[in-house]
């Protein structure tokens, strides 16, 4: 199971994403927004975070205008790891090597199939491991400084 959430700015890719993750036969669940209402981001990225924390949900996309502002509210939730992508090498290395959990996308930076490859290279990479998880070891203790 996927966690989605966007704040307006992303509403309408995560729409569109929505179909593509239907189309893959992958489950998601969405947290918000429903609408293109104005809304405030870090209260959408929260509960979809809290699911993958809880293991409710194995990772989450997330949506806004450029990604940034949800990759920055979804680092603040203890156990997450997200990475804000537009391009396929950091969608695809957040992953190998970062172990991210979250992927954010900006819905006013990346169109609908770019979107698309990116989420399915953040879906189907699996984490590397070996030399690379010490370094996740670290970044994650940081948040216990």
């Amino acid at each position: 199971m996927i966690a989605l959430a966007s704040d307006h700015g992303g509403f309408a890719l995560k729409e569109e994403m929505k179909k593509h993750l239907d189309s893959r036969g992958i489950a998601y669940k969405d947290f918000g927004c429903d609408s293109p209402a104005s809304c405030d981001y870090p209260d959408m990225a929260k509960p979809a975070c809290d699911a993958v924390v809880s293991g409710e949900c194995e990772k989450a996309v997330l949506f806004c205008g450029t990604g940034i502002g949800m990759s920055m509210a979804a680092n603040k939730v203890k156990g997450i790891r997200a990475c804000a992508c537009s391009d396929a090498f950091s969608a695809k290395f957040t992953r190998l090597h970062n172990n991210a959990n979250v992927l954010c996308l900006g819905g006013r930076v990346v169109g609908a199939g770019l979107a698309a490859e990116l989420i399915d290279l953040f879906l189907d990479t699996p984490f590397e491991g070996g030399r690379h998880q010490n370094r996740i070891d670290k970044v994650m203790a940081l948040e216990n400084n």
